[in-house]
């Protein structure tokens, strides 16, 4: 029988992630390390154990049947030494930690986050840029914002505000529109990795089927967002990316409708995360934020009513 110190913890590691992952690139992604370092480890891993854990194939990594149990239980136990890991570093239950979209983080959060330090001096953000979402055992972190339809293997979500987009453009590119059709002549700035397309909208419009040529694509909707207020052109932006500069003025949204994407903002949590009163005052301070934010931005630019 093997003992336990006779196979290497990052081994198992490598094995639980390819296993759940189903391929030595994400598995090298999530632990970050090279393939190769994920692939030796689990040839070590099996070795140690004299015994294939997965079987190669052109579809990736597949557990072979009869390490089906095995694998099963490494993940949990995986989730527990993670989950003790994790309850370690929360030692300060002042820090609240949160992961949020770079561009949510940039564009929406920034600007309204010294209020919630105003009202809760005692708690300290520590924000966490990136839109992974990781296994929920295996990270520190109190909550997350995401975007999308809400589901999520191993994960709790509840919505904050429906994801709405509309057209917009500087004001003087507006002052040249006079129906939405005209909207086609203008140069379009394209969001490469945006979830929905142009289709959507045009639908709603009346326009559907028209073409849309791209003046400039980016892969980053934050850039997308400079290129239209540098004047470069008209974007297809949701209300929490622009309603800082619709506000302001900066852009405007000269032709409704606004449509619903059938995305949305979620907060995201573990599905056996214990109720935390800082998690819960940051979401309701953020709910009401959202809420009169959506007040403003109505006011401001009324498709997005």
């Amino acid at each position: 029988m093997k003992s336990l110190n006779q196979v290497h913890l990052n081994g198992l590691r490598a094995v639980e992630a390819v296993a759940r992952l189903g391929s030595l690139q994400t598995a090298a992604e999530e632990l970050g390390v090279s393939i190769g370092a994920v692939s030796q480890q689990v040839i070590k891993t099996e070795q140690q154990l004299g015994r294939t854990l997965f079987e190669r194939t052109s579809r990736g990594m597949v557990p072979v049947e009869t390490a089906a149990e095995i694998l099963a239980r490494l993940s949990d136990g995986i989730r527990h030494l993670s989950s003790a890991v994790a309850l370690a570093k929360r030692s300060d239950d002042s820090l609240l930690t949160i992961s949020v979209a770079p561009v949510f983080a940039a564009r929406w959060l920034v600007h309204r986050i010294a209020d919630f330090s105003e009202r809760f001096p005692q708690i300290s953000l520590r924000i966490d840029a990136n839109d992974r979402l990781t296994d929920a055992s295996q990270t520190d972190l109190d909550l997350r914002i995401r975007v999308g339809r809400g589901h999520w293997p191993g994960f709790r979500t509840e919505l904050i505000l429906e994801q709405q987009v509309a057209p917009l453009c500087t004001p003087a590119m507006a002052a040249t529109l006079e129906k939405p059709a005209d909207i086609l002549t203008l140069p379009k700035i394209i969001d490469g990795r945006a979830m929905f397309t142009w289709d959507v909208w045009l639908a709603a419009a009346g326009l559907p089927g028209a073409e849309i040529k791209a003046r400039h694509t980016f892969s980053e909707a934050s850039l997308c967002l400079d290129a239209a207020i540098a004047g470069q052109g008209v974007m297809l932006a949701w209300q929490t990316l622009a309603s800082h500069q619709l506000q302001h003025g900066q852009l405007v949204a000269p032709f409704g409708p606004s449509v619903k994407t059938g995305f949305g903002h979620y907060f995201v949590t573990a599905e056996n995360a214990r109720r935390s009163d800082k998690v819960e005052k940051f979401k309701r301070w953020l709910k009401r934020e959202i809420d009169d934010d959506m007040e403003r931005l109505a006011r401001a630019a009324p498709v997005f009513a």
